[in-house]
């Protein structure tokens, strides 16, 4: 990944032989990924307009898969602010920073901000054993904006860097960033009333899990097929009667699986259950938002109130 950054950024800067600051009157940002751009989004209000804001991952790869070009690390080397999770999807990021040609550049690592917030990557799935305490892996969980308190604390880290960076606007920053977390925080409720008046706990995923965050939050019990950083497509014929048989057993009113998901591990899990008329409920990880999604007016708030609906639905 080194040598394909230098080549890139020796090719790249070549060409552009300076052009970049002298064109570039604007702030420029950039977000990796579609949670931390609509955050900032939030954060500028309506100074939007006269920042350069760009989503480097907007083709609506997953973020696992995700390859960055020569023209991203351009963007990440002329940027004023540049804003990344941190985690095993994005380690490149860490390398295109030190190659960067403007050396003030601020970063904001976001799994590094969150501190001890930070949760493992875990996932209930383990049907060799009887606790079902699941399989801790090496790597800290990086799907932290799904979980609307982190997403409170991380806009909020965002917004006081940014206010250092442009002084003359801070107060619009800060003032955005808490009307912001205003909307967070009712939605946040939102979701703590709703699980407290559902009959079921449990969430049951035919799929990868990266919803860690959001369980822990409001106190869920969680299986699924593989963690939220697994890169199997193929269930075991163990793991698929292990979830049909909790889905049984707790008599589960449905399956979810993840945006973008062909379902078929879910539809096996449902195959072998019992009840076989459970729907397939998606919650969506916002790993798959494209250019066009956000054209459209596709904001993390809400697919997140998507969310809540589907969880309602889930859990009953």
């Amino acid at each position: 990944m080194k040598k394909i950054i230098a080549a890139a950024l020796a090719l790249m800067l070549a060409l552009s032989s300076g052009s970049v600051h002298a064109q570039q009157k604007k702030l420029n940002i950039v977000c990796t990924t579609f949670p931390s751009y609509d955050w900032m989004r939030s954060i500028l209000g309506d100074r939007l307009d006269a920042v350069e804001l760009t989503l480097l991952q907007d083709s609506g790869a997953d973020l696992h898969n995700f390859q960055p070009t020569a023209q991203d690390f351009i963007k990440i080397s002329s940027a004023d602010m540049m804003v990344y999770i941190g985690g095993p999807a994005d380690a490149w990021v860490e390398d295109a920073v030190k190659e960067a040609r403007n050396k003030d550049m601020v970063t904001i690592n976001l799994l590094k901000a969150l501190g001890e917030d930070i949760l493992m990557d875990v996932v209930k799935d383990d049907h060799e054993h009887d606790d079902h305490d699941g399989h801790v892996h090496s790597h800290e969980d990086e799907h932290i904006w799904l979980s609307l308190r982190n997403a409170q604390k991380l806009s909020r880290v965002m917004a006081t860097a940014l206010a250092l960076l442009d002084a003359e606007h801070a107060d619009t920053y800060l003032a955005n960033q808490q009307a912001y977390a205003a909307r967070l925080d009712k939605l946040d409720r939102q979701y703590r009333e709703a699980v407290d008046a559902a009959r079921h706990k449990t969430l049951l995923f035919g799929d990868r899990f990266p919803f860690r965050y959001l369980a822990e939050d409001y106190g869920l019990t969680y299986f699924a097929a593989f963690s939220g950083c697994s890169a199997e497509t193929e269930a075991s014929f163990e793991t698929v009667a292990f979830l049909a048989n909790k889905a049984d057993e707790l008599n589960l009113p449905a399956i979810l699986v993840l945006d973008g998901s062909d379902g078929k591990i879910a539809k096996a899990v449902l195959g072998a259950s019992r009840n076989k008329s459970r729907p397939l409920i998606v919650l969506d990880s916002m790993q798959t938002v494209d250019s066009q999604m956000v054209r459209e007016g596709t904001t993390y708030l809400g697919i997140m109130e998507k969310n809540l609906e589907s969880l309602k639905e889930a859990l009953k």
